[in-house]
């Protein structure tokens, strides 16, 4: 039986399309013992994203991103966010997407993208999946300073650090993002072994 066999959606209401899309769902959830449950979630519709980790093997460096996020400060966290560069999509494939990302974040012209994974980032209540990607930098595809778009509100900060910083800024807290987490680990197991 499919999880579609197992799920009756009895109502669906619009909470808010203010920024993005938040609805409010009860329907009925097949147990595997046979009987339904009633049950009822909030999903926060965002649209999916993609998100990169340039890296130059030769230097043992990454380059990462710097800026402020206001739900990460309403939660208490009084600082700006380290990142991988990353974006929704806007219609655009996830490659195409992150090229333009990179470019306008941290000022790079990136040759060969290579997608490692997908993963859903908080599947208990938003339906974004994200898409996770790589690519070799040197000095040679700098085309900018980076920074993001001003029209977008965007003041972004390039940070480049060599992995073994990265991953002990992990450790001590400085690097909270779960995408930016996910990618340096992916990288020490993956690129920068040995």
């Amino acid at each position: 039986m499919s999880v579609k066999d197992r799920v009756r959606v009895r109502e669906t209401r619009l909470l808010s399309d203010n920024w993005y899309v938040l609805k409010t769902t009860t329907f009925d959830w097949r147990r595997a013992d046979g009987t339904w449950s009633t049950q009822s979630r909030e999903t926060y519709d965002r649209g999916d994203g993609a998100t990169l980790l340039p890296y130059n093997l030769a230097a043992r460096t990454v380059l990462l991103t710097r800026q402020f996020r206001y739900p990460a400060f309403v939660t208490g966290y009084d600082d700006l966010l380290i990142e991988a560069a990353a974006g929704l999509l806007d219609d655009a494939s996830p490659e195409d997407r992150i090229r333009a990302e990179v470019e306008e974040e941290v000022g790079y012209r990136l040759t060969d993208v290579r997608k490692v994974f997908q993963a859903f980032m908080s599947p208990g209540s938003v339906t974004e999946t994200l898409h996770f990607f790589v690519a070799e930098y040197d000095a040679s595809m700098k085309v900018s300073d980076g920074g993001g778009l001003a029209e977008e509100g965007e003041e972004i900060e390039v940070l480049e650090r060599t992995i073994d910083q990265a991953l002990a800024m992990i450790e001590t807290g400085e690097i909270r993002d779960a995408k930016t987490i996910m990618l340096l680990q992916w990288a020490a197991l993956n690129l920068f072994r040995g």
